[in-house]
């Protein structure tokens, strides 16, 4: 294993199989986790206004997404006792945590995405124009 994936004194080691750390890793790494994520740092969305920031993202893997960001942490789910039914989400101190990686992950994808089309075929590539 490589030096820095082996991190023997480290407590949690996403590079390790077995490790816990591994979930959260795959969870941050998602493409719909950081854009929930990123659409959640000026405040409060409903599920609604979370699916419109998210362009393409089901109704189905929104929910599932959500779920595990609660679940994890880095979220929080509110409801309120209203009819009809009234629910947000909100970033949570540890979500928040995570937005400085997650956009340096963004800025560089639109960055370096130029120099990617450059090695992918002009057949994989669709120029997006939003």
């Amino acid at each position: 294993m490589v030096e820095f994936l082996s991190m023997t004194d480290a407590p949690w080691n996403p590079a390790a199989r077995d490790c816990p750390s591994r979930d959260l890793f795959t969870t941050l790494g998602d493409r719909w986790n950081m854009l929930i994520l990123l659409s959640l740092e000026p405040g409060p969305l409903r599920n609604g206004e979370i699916q419109s920031a998210v362009d393409g993202i089901s109704v189905r893997v929104l929910s599932q997404r959500l779920s595990a960001l609660a679940a994890d942490g880095l979220i929080t789910r509110t409801a309120f006792p209203e009819i009809p039914p009234r629910v947000v989400y909100e970033l949570t101190d540890l979500g928040r945590s995570a937005l400085p990686p997650v956009h340096a992950l963004f800025e560089w994808t639109v960055s370096h995405m130029s120099d990617v089309v450059e090695h992918r075929s002009s057949d994989d590539v669709d120029m997006c124009t939003t």
